[in-house]
Formats: structure tokens, sequence, C-alpha cells
């Protein structure tokens, strides 16, 4: 899903604008004016994971704003690359994405240790969610503010784990895909919503529970529009196609559709009473970017955990529904599930 960054600030803003939701203003929403230089101390970000696209591209982002306000100054000094240990479509990106990512003037560290004593926050990007616990309690214990990336992890019991973490160590964390912010989200008065059928491709990875690896993606623009109170899910799958259906408590429907063949792409309808709003195109990292740098500022989440884990569970209710045939699974169970 990478995207070219805009190369002006008034199509940035524009952009932004126009894919927010619930982000508020931007741009001078800190208070500060548009010609001053944000003084960098405090705004140190490290990376943990070079596996994935997504750290090449964010640092392209904030270190290309590094001196204006559209960020806060907000900064990538050091990564550290790893990262998947069994799956080699993502181990296989860690050199050249290590190479890159140092043309940008980024410092290479041996350990999670390492990176922790140079930086002020973190972006917790490692493309294994099996990994991301193990990870966050390093992240936590060293007292950092940290954003991790989809998926969250590989279980729903993991992602449990974090948030009881965050907790414990008084320390707020959220995850988010940046189909949160995909284009049409800002016309919809969630109030409204009836109902909704969204869509993404759905790839498969052996490790991750089906829909957690890619169909994250178009479940979370799902739960974006419908909010949480899904209280069961059906799933009906092939080899090209998932479609999962969930209920919700209130008797609305919400659809999600995963796709492994034809073109790849995002979107979807949201019902409403007053119309139907159609979902897309992809808005770009950057709204997503502006959530995290708005969290790490000021430690107040997007996303709340009740909403994460809600997605989570209904991943892992698809997963349960297609061994069982298709038969209806409960989402609050496995939410309460110890």
């Amino acid at each position: 899903m990478k995207r070219s960054r805009p190369h002006s600030r008034r199509l940035f803003l524009k952009t932004s604008t126009i894919a927010g939701i619930g982000l508020g203003v931007y741009g001078n929403s800190f208070g500060f004016s548009s010609d001053q230089v944000i003084n960098s101390q405090g705004k140190k970000v490290g990376i943990i994971g070079l596996d994935t696209s997504h750290s090449i591209a964010f640092t392209k982002v904030l270190n290309g704003h590094k001196d204006d306000q559209i960020y806060l100054g907000y900064h990538v000094v050091a990564a550290y690359p790893f990262g998947s240990k069994d799956i080699k479509s993502s181990m296989d990106r860690i050199p050249g994405y290590t190479e890159e990512i140092q043309k940008m003037g980024v410092e290479i560290v041996s350990s999670i240790a390492d990176l922790l004593q140079k930086v002020d926050v973190v972006l917790l990007e490692t493309n294994d969610g099996k990994l991301h616990l193990e990870q966050a309690m390093e992240v936590f214990k060293a007292g950092k503010r940290m954003f991790i990336d989809k998926p969250m992890t590989a279980s729903l019991k993991d992602a449990k784990a974090i948030f009881e973490a965050s907790k414990r160590y008084k320390i707020p964390v959220f995850s988010a895909s940046s189909l949160r912010y995909i284009t049409g989200i800002e016309k919809i008065d969630k109030s409204t919503v009836i109902g909704a059928s969204t869509f993404s491709p759905a790839e498969l990875e052996p490790s991750h529970p089906d829909l957690f690896w890619y169909g994250i993606h178009g479940v979370e623009t799902l739960f974006t529009v419908m909010g949480t109170g899904c209280e069961s899910v059906v799933r009906v799958s092939t080899n090209d196609t998932d479609v999962v259906t969930g209920i919700w408590k209130d008797g609305r429907v919400g659809t999600f559709r995963g796709t492994r063949t034809g073109k790849h792409d995002y979107g979807g309808t949201v019902f409403t009473q007053n119309g139907n709003v159609v979902l897309g195109p992809y808005a770009g990292y950057e709204p997503l970017l502006l959530d995290i740098v708005k969290y790490f500022e000021t430690g107040i989440v997007p996303v709340q955990p009740e909403e994460t884990l809600e997605i989570l569970a209904f991943m892992e209710a698809a997963d349960i529904s297609k061994k069982l045939g298709g038969k209806s699974v409960s989402v609050r169970e496995l939410l309460d599930k110890k």
C-alpha cells in the first residue's frame, strides 16, 4: 500500500482533511504557527522492525517534515531491523530496507535495549504479530509511548496481554490500520449508520489467523463505521474469497469481503438513514501518522482498546467459523474468555 508523499503542504493538508475522521483540525491544532520551526528535543522516534515497507514510508514522511509543524517535529533517528524470524517474505526485505533507511540518516542498532536508550517514542513495525507481545514488553518497561502496527498481534490472547501491560505500566498504547482513514469516512455520521459492507485484499500467511495478516485492513474499515457491539460472526470461505458477516447487538449487519484474486483494492459501502456512502480510494499513510504523533505528544489514544480487541475477536471468530463449516460464532464469548 505504499503511496508517494504529497509534494506540497497545501496538497497534504487537503488530503489529511479529506481522509481524517475524528481527528479534529490539524496543522495549528497544537498551537504552532505555520512558520514555527519545531524543537526536536523529545521528538526522537525509534523503529522496531525493518521487514515491512511501512517502516520506510513512515520515515520518509516524518523525516521529510522534521522542521515544520505538520508532524510536530517527530522524526526517526534509530531502528532495530528484526523482524520476522520465520516468514520468508518478510525476512528477505530486511537487508534492503536497512540499507534504504540508513540513507535517510537513521542509525541501525543491535538490540531493542540499545534502541530504547536513543529514542523518546517507538513505532513497533515488525511485520510478524507473533513477536509483538515480547517486543512491546521491552518498550513498556522502558516507559516509552508506542504505536503498534498491524497486525497488533497474532492472537486475541496476546492483544489482551498487551493492553493489560499498558494498564499496569500506565502507558497508553494503540494499534490501527491506515484504512481506518479511507476517503469517504469523513462524510459519515456514525449515529446514522444502519449497516456496511467493506472489502480489501485478504492474502494468507500460515503463521497467522487468516484475516490477521491482511484482511485486517478491510475489517478495521468496517468497525470504523459500525463501531463496537458485534455479537456473532459467520464466515463463507473459498480459495479466492472470504465473506464474513457480523451481527451487531442492535440488529445491524456488517459484512467484510476479503479477496485473493483480481485487482487488490480497498473500499466499501456504508448504509445510513440518509443514504448510502461509498468508501475509497485509499488515502495513504499521512492521516494515520497525524494521529500517531498526536498520541505521542498527548498520550491520548485515537482508538480505544475495546474496539481493537473486538476487531481481533471478530477475525478470530471468523477463523473458528471457517473450521466449523460456516457456523455462527460468538464474539462476546471470545472477548470474555480468560
